[in-house]
């Protein structure tokens, strides 16, 4: 593990988050408001840190509200979209855009161009476990993958 990885993990007191890589929640709004795509009250917003390093991957994974990726350190990120049989990346980085939008619903996998990379994520109405899903556990979306986008195959 990278030394300035290893103080970010510390300094942020950043845990292993289950799709790699590695979190913390640092906001979670106390206003709630009902979110018709899972029929349910939410947070507002919620945002975390995130850090990948090299070898570590964000698995293809959805959530039910839009989600905003902010860079804020290391290398360029690359962030894969699967939107029906379709995948899009968007690079964040120091000399690329500095935020990618992901939106509601749409498979989202991401990996380090370097050593490591540090990013926000933000989710609205906010980010519940009960809202996230896996690609491997959709049959049908990973039929699209492997049909289609087999170079993507180690996200899953």
């Amino acid at each position: 593990m990278d030394a300035e990885m290893k103080s970010l993990i510390e300094r942020h007191r950043l845990e292993p988050h289950p799709e790699g890589g590695w979190y913390r929640e640092v906001y979670r709004s106390s206003l709630h408001v009902e979110s018709s795509r899972v029929a349910a009250m939410r947070p507002a917003m919620t945002h975390i840190y995130f850090l990948l390093g090299r070898g570590e991957c964000s698995r293809f994974h959805r959530v039910a509200h839009d989600e905003l990726w902010h860079f804020y350190a290391g290398a360029p990120l690359n962030i894969y979209m699967l939107d029906g049989n379709a995948v899009t990346t968007s690079t964040l980085g120091p000399t690329t855009e500095p935020m990618a939008l992901v939106r509601a619903g749409v498979y989202q996998a991401a990996e380090t161009t370097g050593a490591y990379t540090l990013v926000g994520c933000s989710v609205a109405p906010g980010f519940d476990f009960a809202d996230f899903t896996f690609l491997a556990d959709s049959p049908a979306a990973l039929a699209a993958v492997k049909g289609h986008a087999e170079e993507y195959m180690h996200l899953v």
